[in-house]
């Protein structure tokens, strides 16, 4: 072992307790804030609300997914030559919350046609930075945390912020969206998302980084595309995780549509909504903590196999529910298994190759899992108007299923090689 790679390991251990409890602290306020705009039920119904399509509901996650599918090659690009990337993360997290703040603003000062086009122009930005924050988030914990503590350190961030995501999801509900505080309680819920992820973003700044022991030397987007064969050839591991991880991505095409589904079998107030987004998050973030103990003691890759099986049990509960109590139970195994397989998707990726080719390997993984996302929900939206729901949800069970058996096969624990 080289003396930086020596100083890198001891930088780390000291560190550690510091850096664990801040990325816990970021984790509990940012992911609070961001699940109130990520989770499948305030934008689709916020979208439905001001368009009436199935269709635009669609459209408004594609917009969010293009921008994310553009630039983890460009944060790739941003971080590899880079010792230390702190700064960088606060930068392309403050630019993130900011397109929250519009998405707020949009809403309140805006008409609904104006507003429909803001939303998707600001969800477009909000993937675009989505995308390079995931990059150099996700490298900044790869240097930070050891691979067998992430586990339980992603676990608990997301089971911490999913308390208060449900609670603040609930009470948004019933009090800001139901007696449409500030004549829009869509847009009061999201002013409140902005404030939380503000919070979480000056956690981050207490984070200590290590020197990175080796970098690469800078290049641009269209070199390091070139590189991207080579490095897939590299190792198979990785290149049949990434087709794992693609195919189950494409399940989410029918994301957008359970809480319009839903909609169907209830009435879909203000509460209702609430209530729903409650569930999906206390499944989606309370659980982890048991998806990340899993993870530390098995692996990532049993994380993600029992998710998406959990998810598509989930589904065919949800098709079967007329009522608002077994709609719950669905939405918290929905958000269960969406929740671990975001964990094992996104955790996986850390533990293949080497630390300098680690930004490349989770841009491109995360690229291609946003590019599936364009196409999953604009086709589900194309199906819902001209059929119904129910064959978008069949078709994601497929690709669901597809992604499992691929894992199962062809991929090896990364972390026992």
């Amino acid at each position: 072992m080289t003396s930086s790679s020596t100083a890198f390991n001891q930088a780390v251990q000291r560190n550690l307790r510091r850096n664990y409890l801040v990325q816990l602290a970021h984790g509990l306020f940012g992911q609070t804030g961001f699940r109130l705009i990520q989770a499948p039920t305030f934008i689709p119904a916020y979208v439905y609300t001001l368009s009436g399509s199935e269709l635009m509901v669609g459209v408004a996650r594609a917009c969010q997914a293009l921008g994310q599918a553009l630039t983890p090659v460009l944060g790739a690009t941003l971080v590899e030559h880079r010792r230390r990337v702190l700064s960088l993360a606060l930068v392309v997290g403050a630019l993130m919350r900011l397109q929250v703040l519009g998405i707020a603003l949009a809403g309140i000062l805006l008409s609904a046609t104006w507003n429909l086009v803001a939303l998707c122009l600001l969800l477009g930005l909000f993937g675009f930075f989505l995308g390079i924050q995931g990059v150099v988030f996700n490298f900044l914990r790869a240097k930070t945390i050891p691979p067998e503590q992430r586990g339980l350190l992603a676990g608990l961030r997301n089971a911490l912020a999913g308390v208060c995501a449900s609670a603040v999801a609930y009470l948004g509900g019933r009090y800001l969206i139901e007696p449409e505080v500030l004549g829009n309680g869509y847009a009061a819920v999201f002013g409140v998302a902005f404030l939380l992820t503000a919070l979480g973003l000056s956690m981050l700044a207490l984070v200590r980084e290590p020197d990175s022991p080796e970098v690469r030397e800078r290049s641009g987007v269209m070199a390091r595309l070139r590189d991207l064969p080579a490095l897939m050839r590299s190792d198979r591991n990785f290149t049949m995780y990434f087709l794992a991880r693609a195919l189950g991505s494409m399940g989410r095409m029918a994301l957008p549509y359970y809480v319009l589904f839903a909609g169907t079998r209830v009435e879909l107030t203000g509460g209702t909504l609430g209530i729903l987004t409650a569930a999906f998050l206390i499944g989606q973030t309370g659980i982890n903590l048991i998806w990340g103990i899993l993870a530390d003691r098995r692996g990532f890759r049993i994380v993600f196999n029992a998710s998406l099986l959990v998810w598509i049990l989930a589904v065919l509960l949800l098709m079967q529910t007329t009522d608002l109590l077994p709609l719950s139970f669905a939405f918290v195994a929905l958000g269960t298994g969406v929740g671990g397989f975001m964990l094992a998707a996104q955790n996986l990726v850390l533990e293949f190759g080497s630390l300098k080719n680690l930004p490349m390997r989770i841009a491109v993984a995360n690229s291609v899992s946003e590019l599936t996302t364009i196409v999953g929900p604009l086709l589900g939206g194309v199906l819902v108007m001209s059929v119904s729901y129910l064959p978008v949800f069949w078709i994601a069970i497929v690709f669901k299923c597809a992604a499992i058996v691929i894992m199962t096969r062809y991929v090896s624990e990364p972390r026992h090689r």
